[in-house]
């Protein structure tokens, strides 16, 4: 192959190039995208909630009992999809990134067979009654600092009464309400 047949395959490919190169650059000015400002789904942040501005603290929720008698297990089904995507709900179902939450009411603490639970979680020891749900909902990292669960909590206390109330629910016989 002689030097001109080489310049005339190199500058074609060249050519391409440039021409990708440049359809790039133009396309990226034309449709420009930038960062949303809200993601497209909003999980419950680690904040904690400051006080009002006239300085008074939140007011503290009633005791769980109370509100487990008005909670709404149908309404817990609903606010429980955020958890499907780290735990299961079905009975013998796999763990996932979370332990399976099938009779997780009155069950020991990190008792769950075939799941890796943290140290922090561990020893924690006791089982899991309303209260020390609640507590978990609440605040994971309150209730044990060095459990694995990146959810940030459920600040609303009904709304936490209505999540327990569906995961008594799960069970083939559910536990008594307190």
């Amino acid at each position: 192959m002689d030097s001109f047949e080489f310049n005339k395959i190199a500058g074609a490919v060249l050519g391409t190039l440039l021409f990708v190169m440049g359809l790039g650059i133009l396309s990226d000015g034309i449709f420009h995208h930038g960062v949303p400002k809200q993601s497209a789904y909003a999980l419950p942040s680690a904040e904690v909630e400051t006080a009002s501005a006239g300085g008074a603290a939140a007011a503290a929720a009633p005791p769980i009992g109370e509100r487990l008698a008005k909670a709404d297990a149908k309404k817990g089904e609903g606010l429980i999809k955020p958890c499907t995507a780290c735990h299961v709900f079905d009975k013998g179902g796999a763990n996932k990134v979370g332990p399976g939450l099938y009779g997780v009411v009155e069950r020991p603490i990190a008792s769950h067979e075939g799941f890796a639970y943290s140290d922090s979680l561990k020893g924690k020891g006791g089982k899991w009654d309303y209260a020390a749900l609640d507590h978990f909902i609440e605040a994971p990292k309150g209730f044990a600092s060095g459990t694995k669960m990146a959810y940030g909590g459920e600040k609303d206390a009904s709304r936490r009464a209505d999540i327990i109330a569906y995961l008594r629910s799960l069970a083939e016989a559910p536990a008594p309400l307190p």
